[in-house]
């Protein structure tokens, strides 16, 4: 009921704004579209300005410009951003009328956090704790818990501190710094004793954060020092560690450090890892369960890494170690080994949701093919060949019949979707878009979809697509189930960048097509938790080197959330690995998402391996669905864009040994 009564105190609040923009009154001959399109050049030209805590521009702008300007639903954002420039110096009472004048919209809402912590900074932690208690106070932002706490602390009030705090003070992981003085506290008090410590000291272990852990055992006594010290003795060289403990008497902490010594080492080294836990199981009595989970994860990584031996010992876990992932190696393992009868049999052994997942429902029907059962495989290709998706295409390709490319469009309901498109809410996200704040629009458009009919849902991916705002269309539509509009789902931004470029680097446009699609839904701002950017999803580093090479003037971020000089980034890497891998489009795609030193890793010693065999055994369950993903929808793009069927077996090319891929560097 709450976030009911926020959303609709939001709708008014942003309704009020709007109203204001269509009732202005406009400049006589001028359309609404060009007056709307004039707002945001205005926009676009100050915000850079603005966001450096300069209001001159809108100062020096003519009398129609300023109205136009403050007429624009995105007035409140440039006002936000310029107080939050000058948050120091700005009057708080002027803050405290924005926010309560435009309290429902998000600029307001990150101008109050900032108000707040910039109180903290001038030492008005009474003034802070009055924001907090009203609007943060049940959020469990550490942060901003232990700021309050400091408020009550220096207030005297502490009856509701101790708990609190102690709580904070409880975690696996370092906290943050605002919570020192709130823990010094604790300490001044002897509200931390042994008990807690241990306690601390336990989660801390759990959570794999040794040096923690070594900190807090100086405060407990020298036996969880000397545990402490050994967990990152394990961490650093678990080789090492495991080869020591010969020497050593066992106890339960022990037993745990070697299964995790084993654990991290498996990662490295599945055969190392192997022959050293072979030599403490033998010495140390580990329990049934430590036993049989490191025996399944050595067996696991040892067919990962396609060692000698995987099939073997993935069959002879103990029937409880017979888990889905360790069905599916074997069934890889035998894939690999062309051992079809194993792998009908290993297919057999899994859960029934697993057999009918497209992946072995192909290799299935595969197998009996090979081992001579013609009808029975047949009848499964066939039946796998109506799905629009990778191994649908596959099937296709092995009954030589069209694919299932059936493009339905969604059905417009116009007068449904005018409403939806003159919804205020709606109005902001879409501006957002427009004037480049596309993270923040995607953020103000999430809020307001997530609540929608699926009914108004359809007409929101609509409205999406027609904005060119593909990410969200894909998005909306795909929440619903709706995947048969090819025109929303795989749509043709920057079609003539990508070809032009695509051209440049001597690959296929609808190759970098799937790339990007795949990467970021066409977002041009997107950024990944390793630190890629932009539509083709760059690490900067790399970006920066394709620039050096192809002589693009390059400014880092700026350059790399620009789609033009993005696309002509990733397209260039993308013939880079290419060419290194001879041409062959799985080998470079899979190189595009893990690197090409992951890539030369995976690669047969000696003999070549059906491109569909390796794709299956890649290690990395993110790369193998990657790939899957980008060779689906390239052969989609190749459709919509020329009417014809490109089959995706003829992209699938032998990959060859290692040793010749080094001979084809090497010309």
């Amino acid at each position: 009921m709450t976030r009911l009564i926020a959303a609709n105190r939001a709708s008014k609040t942003v309704a009020m704004l709007f109203l204001s923009v269509v009732s202005a009154p406009a400049v006589i001959g001028q359309t609404h579209t060009t007056q709307i399109e004039q707002q945001r050049e205005l926009f676009r030209t100050v915000h850079a300005s603005v966001e450096r805590g300069s209001w001159s521009e809108i100062d020096d702008l003519s009398a129609p410009n300023r109205q136009l300007l403050e007429n624009y639903v995105l007035w409140p954002d440039l006002r936000a951003t310029w107080l939050r420039a000058n948050i120091e110096t700005v009057p708080s009472t002027e803050i405290e009328s924005f926010t309560k004048q435009y309290g429902a919209l998000r600029p307001a809402r990150e101008l109050r956090y900032q108000a707040a912590l910039n109180l903290v900074r001038n030492g008005d932690l009474a003034g802070y704790l009055r924001i907090y208690q009203q609007f943060y106070q049940g959020q469990d932002i550490a942060k901003l818990d232990c700021l309050a706490l400091q408020a009550e602390i220096k207030a005297g009030r502490i009856q509701h501190v101790d708990i609190r705090a102690i709580d904070l003070w409880m975690v696996g992981d370092s906290q943050v710094s605002e919570c020192d003085s709130v823990f010094e506290y604790l300490d001044d008090r002897n509200l931390l004793g042994i008990v807690e410590y241990q306690k601390r000291y336990a989660r801390a272990v759990e959570k794999r954060n040794f040096t923690l852990a070594q900190w807090l055992a100086k405060k407990i006594d020298q036996q969880h020092v000397d545990a402490a010290t050994q967990w990152r003795m394990a961490q650093a060289n678990p080789g090492d560690f495991l080869k020591a403990s010969r020497r050593r008497s066992g106890n339960r902490v022990l037993r745990e450090q070697l299964v995790y010594a084993t654990e991290h080492l498996t990662y490295r080294d599945p055969k190392i890892a192997r022959k050293l836990w072979g030599r403490v199981v033998k010495k140390h009595k580990f329990s049934e369960a430590q036993k049989l989970l490191t025996a399944q994860h050595i067996a696991l990584w040892t067919a990962r890494d396609n060692l000698r031996g995987a099939y073997n010992l993935l069959t002879r876990l103990a029937p409880a170690a017979q888990s889905d992932e360790v069905l599916r190696w074997r069934a890889r393992t035998s894939l690999r080994g062309g051992h079809w009868i194993n792998l009908l049999a290993d297919i057999a052994m899994m859960t029934d949701a697993e057999q009918k997942t497209e992946e072995w429902r192909y290799w299935q029907a595969v197998a009996l093919n090979r081992s001579g059962q013609l009808l029975a495989a047949k009848a499964k290709f066939k039946a796998l060949s109506l799905e629009r998706s990778y191994y649908g295409f596959l099937a296709a390709d092995e009954l030589d019949q069209d694919y299932a490319l059936d493009d339905s469009s969604l059905l417009v309901d116009e007068i449904r979707l005018k409403t939806l498109e003159a919804r205020p809410e709606i109005i902001r996200a879409r501006e957002l878009f427009y004037v480049g704040q596309d993270g923040r629009g995607r953020s103000e458009w999430d809020a307001v979809v997530r609540y929608l009919s699926n009914d108004d849902k359809i007409q929101a991916a609509i409205l999406a697509h027609r904005w060119g705002w593909h990410s969200r269309a894909i998005t909306v539509a795909a929440s619903l189930g709706e995947y048969d509009d090819l025109s929303i789902r795989y749509p043709l931004p920057y079609q003539t960048t990508f070809e032009e470029y695509s051209t440049q680097a001597n690959i296929a446009s609808t190759w970098a097509y799937g790339i990007a699609r795949s990467e970021s839904l066409f977002m041009r701002d997107a950024r990944s938790s390793a630190g890629a950017i932009g539509l083709m999803q760059l690490m900067p580093a790399t970006g920066r080197d394709v620039a050096k090479e192809i002589k693009l003037p390059y400014s880092g971020l700026a350059t790399l959330v620009d789609p033009n000089s993005n696309i002509r980034l990733g397209t260039s890497y993308l013939g880079q690995m290419a060419e290194r891998y001879g041409g062959n489009r799985v080998l470079a795609t899979a190189a595009y998402n893990a690197g090409p030193h992951r890539v030369d890793r995976w690669l047969p010693r000696d003999s070549t391996i059906d491109a569909r065999i390796w794709i299956e055994n890649i290690p990395f369950n993110e790369t193998r669905q990657y790939v899957k993903r980008v060779l689906t929808a390239q052969t989609i793009f190749h459709w919509r864009m020329t009417g014809k069927i490109r089959r995706l077996s003829d992209e699938l090319m032998l990959v060859r040994s290692s040793r010749e891929m080094q001979r084809i560097a090497q010309r």
